[in-house]
């Protein structure tokens, strides 16, 4: 595939990918066990929401983007790798 070819991503599809790969390279900063936990989380969570939601939903879209911003934001602090949208939480600080 050429670059002429490549479909042009709108600005909400990149700040969904943006918003994924910011959760990816946060995880890599996890133990890991957690990494891999954090890793399948989101995955699991975006191919849910791309198959389950409407692509012109875009307040749905919006909110979850908000929604996913505040999640990465508590994921970044140190001793944090819980997810407020699972009912798993893991602690950095059982590693010791």
């Amino acid at each position: 595939m050429g670059a002429s070819r490549a479909q042009k991503l709108s600005g909400i599809q990149k700040q969904v990918l943006s918003l994924y790969r910011g959760f990816l390279r946060t995880a890599r900063s996890k133990t890991p066990e957690n990494r891999v936990h954090i890793e399948s989380l989101v995955s699991a969570e975006f191919r849910r929401n791309a198959q389950s939601i409407d692509r012109k939903n875009f307040l749905h879209i919006e909110y979850l983007l908000r929604r996913g911003k505040k999640q990465l934001d508590q994921l970044k602090t140190v001793d944090s790798v819980r997810l407020s949208s699972s009912n798993v939480e893991i602690s950095d600080t059982q590693k010791q």
